[in-house]
């Protein structure tokens, strides 16, 4: 149904309650006919009535509508069908579903187990000037913001997940983690 059937109705609805309440302020008592359709009586019985003739017509409208404008086809394989239904086939999962959990499990996670993520351990932090920066040389000392002895920060794709300490394995450098951060610490730090 067009917005402008739908205005048509709405307007000729005001004009049926408009002439049903002129009829009811009428001082001879006497109703003015309505629309060449229905009389309306008078009381309740006219509201009811109009409301009844009111949604036939929005009906009929719909009617009209709809044999205007039948079903879109959106093409592909049902075009042709002509609005006939056909039933579906689904492929018949009982058998996945009575496998043990842990299959079940362990197959949801092979999805996740081969994403690459970025680790990297931070020794400390420190803030420089660009003239600070432009003034390093081979044999400059950068001062950190951390203490000797403290613990070096583990990150996993930048969040901090992990402290530990630094190690030496097979003249490579590693760290021993000694504290991992509990959940709860790591959603403080999204704040």
């Amino acid at each position: 149904m067009s917005q402008e059937d739908q205005d048509a109705l709405a307007a000729q609805w005001e004009a049926e309650l408009a002439q049903e309440s002129d009829a009811a302020k009428a001082s001879d008592g006497a109703a003015e006919p309505a629309a060449p359709s229905e009389t309306p009586p008078a009381g309740a019985d006219a509201q009811r009535q109009a409301d009844e003739a009111l949604a036939a017509q929005w009906a009929a409208s719909m009617a009209q509508d709809e044999e205007a404008h039948p079903q879109q086809s959106f093409g592909g394989a049902g075009a042709g069908m002509g609005g006939h239904a056909t039933d579906a086939h689904f492929k018949d999962m009982t058998e996945m579903a009575r496998q043990p959990g842990d299959n079940k499990l362990k197959r949801e996670l092979d999805f996740i187990l081969d994403i690459p993520l970025d680790v990297s351990a931070e020794l400390g932090r420190t803030r420089l000037l660009i003239n600070e920066l432009l003034q390093l040389g081979q044999g400059s000392v950068v001062e950190l913001n951390k203490l000797a002895g403290e613990p070096l920060e583990v990150y996993v794709n930048g969040k901090l997940v992990a402290r530990g300490e630094a190690v030496v394995i097979n003249e490579k450098f590693g760290v021993r983690l000694t504290d991992i951060i509990s959940p709860i610490e790591r959603v403080k730090q999204l704040g």
